[in-house]
Order: structure tokens, then sequence, then C-alpha cells
């Protein structure tokens, strides 16, 4: 059944296997016995919606786990960009201006529009997350967002943001309808969405696991939007996660749509970004990258290179567990994020160092955080320099 028109009508595109939850990073003691589900991409020949067709439960995803929006650069400054784009067009000269973040994590994304005057809520649904948020100065609700959660707040905002959530929801319909109650009636919801064209088109595979429920284009997100009473009015196109789309949107009554907006509608239909045969070629494309994958690594640790994995972000688990990279091949997955110290990767089991505790350099980082490829280049320059390879199994198209 498809999650956005409700259709029955779904063709599998892709299956990455029986694969551990990516984002639940291992204690020594709970090793090896971690639960595993599906992970299978499948077709709406209905709406057209790409999608998992197996759920793990929100709440064995997101009432707990270890991802903070704050650890890099590049997103605290997207972010920022984001924020001040969003107040210029519409809001500068508004001093009552509110803004309303789903899924605010610690907060990052809010504290750009406090500081350009907005009144800042966030709803975040893993409670210690929340109050990270709430010590920097925002205040934060943990809870699940939903049509019950609305009513709770019982209140409109003029922004309603959405960064790397609207993917997520388990409670799709009843999410973007509280969106619709909760969002003023000259209000613009900021939906931040990894674009599924970017994903096909840089052979992304890694991008598809259990927290992403559903993988939008323009068309796709649009048709959800409108059969909650929303529309977009602009959009644009990010480098942000590897390739994203910033959707403008309000209530459809008042949705005009730019020039831009229609073009970009016009440029993906003509690309056949929504027809099943450009996801059958991505199915194709992603077998072939894993063998590539697989080989780099194993010639490498044939030659007796060491490897270190760079970073732990949750994709990163699709493609060890997809390409079964193990520790046999990287001896650690080096991270920034305190919250991962000491902990283990979900299925594939390699131990995770943080980087100030690294006692020596590899040969070579294999780098999982690869949509922060710049940004690690310009961190790492002296490494490089001195000889260490950065591999990124993922080169996106418009890097």
């Amino acid at each position: 059944m498809c999650r956005v028109c409700g259709k029955a009508d779904m063709t599998l595109v892709l299956d990455l296997g029986v694969q551990p939850w990516g984002n639940n990073f291992l204690r020594p003691e709970q090793v090896g016995h971690e639960s595993k589900y599906p992970l299978r991409l499948v077709f709406c020949r209905n709406c057209h919606t790409a999608q998992l067709d197996y759920t793990v439960p929100k709440e064995t995803m997101f009432l707990d786990h270890t991802y903070v929006s704050g650890t890099t650069s590049t997103l605290r400054k997207h972010f920022a960009d984001t924020a001040r784009e969003v107040d210029s067009r519409f809001y500068a000269a508004r001093c009552d201006k509110s803004v309303l973040d789903i899924g605010s994590n610690d907060g990052t994304q809010l504290l750009e529009y406090k500081k350009l005057g907005y009144d800042v809520m966030g709803v975040e649904s893993c409670a210690w997350i929340a109050k990270q948020a709430v010590a920097a100065g925002v205040p934060t609700m943990s809870a699940f967002f939903n049509e019950s959660t609305a009513r709770r707040l019982n209140r409109r905002f003029n922004v309603i943001n959405a960064s790397g959530v609207f993917f997520h929801l388990e409670e799709l319909h009843s999410v973007t309808e509280g969106i619709n109650q909760s969002l003023a009636d000259d209000g613009v919801f900021v939906v931040q969405f990894l674009y599924m064209k970017n994903i096909v088109d840089n052979n992304a595979f890694d991008q598809i696991y259990h927290e992403h429920l559903l993988y939008y284009n323009l068309a796709t997100i649009e048709v959800l939007l409108n059969r909650h009473g929303l529309a977009g009015m602009d959009a644009y196109w990010s480098t942000i996660h590897g390739g994203s789309i910033i959707l403008l949107a309000t209530h459809t009554e008042r949705a005009r749509p730019t020039s831009h907006l229609i073009e970009m509608r016009a440029a993906e239909a003509a690309s056949g970004a929504n027809e099943l045969s450009y996801y059958e070629a991505f199915a194709r494309r992603s077998a072939t990258r894993r063998e590539i994958i697989r080989d780099y690594v194993r010639d490498a640790k044939q030659r007796g290179k060491t490897i270190f994995g760079m970073g732990a972000p949750v994709k990163g688990n699709t493609l060890l567990n997809y390409c079964q990279i193990g520790p046999e091949l990287l001896d650690c997955l080096v991270e920034r994020n305190p919250a991962r110290s000491n902990l283990f990767s979900p299925g594939m089991h390699i131990p995770i160092v943080l980087e100030s505790d690294l006692k020596r350099q590899p040969d070579i980082y294999f780098v999982l955080a690869w949509n922060f490829r710049k940004e690690i280049l310009v961190r790492y320059a002296a490494l490089v320099k001195q000889g260490i390879e950065f591999y990124f199994p993922v080169l996106p198209k418009d890097d």
C-alpha cells in the first residue's frame, strides 16, 4: 500500500537485504543481538513515489538516537543561510514572527531563526537531545509531531520548518495535516528533503535506510501536500547531504508558483525521474557499484594498507552492510560525535573511535560521510599532504 496515495500498485526496485536499523549503534554487550529488518525500495505506479515497503516503528528509531545536527560546520552554515533566505523573502519587516521546527534536534536551525528575532519552538522526539536544545535556549517539546501535537501546541506559526525529517514520517498524513492546521494563513512551510533524482543520479544507494521511509521528487511531494491543502510556491536545489530540495509551500488557496518552480517541475518531468525505468537502471548501477567498492577495499587490504572509516553516519551502515565490509577490512570508524564513543556499528560491528582518541593515522580513510567531502578535504588537508588517501565511495555529480 502506497504511503502517499494509498494505492496497492507497487513494484520492487532495489533489495538491499535484511539489515539492522542503521542508527542503532551498539554497546559491547549488544553486539550480535541487534534486530534486522527488510530494506527494500519500491515504486508506486500510481503516484510515482519511491518508498520502503517495511516500517521499523518510529518509537524504535527516534525516541533515543545519536544523531546531532550541530556537529558539522557545513550543516550549521546551511541552516543559517536557510533562515536568512526565508526571513528576507517573507518576514524581514515584521517584529512579531514565529517559527516551529519539526524534528528540531539540538536546536541548531532554530538558533539561526532566533538570531533574526523569531519566537522559536521545537518539537523533538528524542528526550535527551530535546534537553540539549532547551539548555541552548530553544524551547522544545519532547514529542512526535502529528495532529494531536498540533492541538497541544494550540497556536499558529509564520514559518514551519522540517529539515531532513519529512521522509521519516510513519504518521505521514497526520503530520501533514498538523502542519496545515498550525501554519498561519499567510505562513510558509519550509520542507527540506533529499532529492531522489540526485540519489539516483549519484548512485547513492547508501541514502536508502530504514529511517528514510519515503524518497521524494518535486512531483511526488506535491501529491502529498496537495492532499492536505498545501502547495508549492518556490523551490531551490542545495548541495547539502549530496543534493537536497528546499521547497517553500503555503496553503493551496494562497500558493502562486514562481516561474522558477514551474521550470523545475518541467525539467524533472523531462528527465524521466518519475518513471519506473529510471529506478530499474539505478538498481543495476547500485549492484555494479557494490562490487567496485568491495574490490577496492579488498585490494587495498591485500596490499597491506590500514583502512579507517571516516564518520559513522546512518547511511554508512547501509553501505557497509550491503557491501559486507566489516572489521576485517576497516579497523575502526573515526567519529567526532561523542555520543558514539566506544560503540560498534550495527550489523558489521566495526568499533567506533573518537578522533581525539586516535593514536595513529591509517594509510586510507574510507569516507562514509562523503556528503561533507569539501569540508573534510579542507579540515584534513595536512593529512592529504602527508600522503594519506581519502577514498569516497560516492561522488556526487554536482560536487
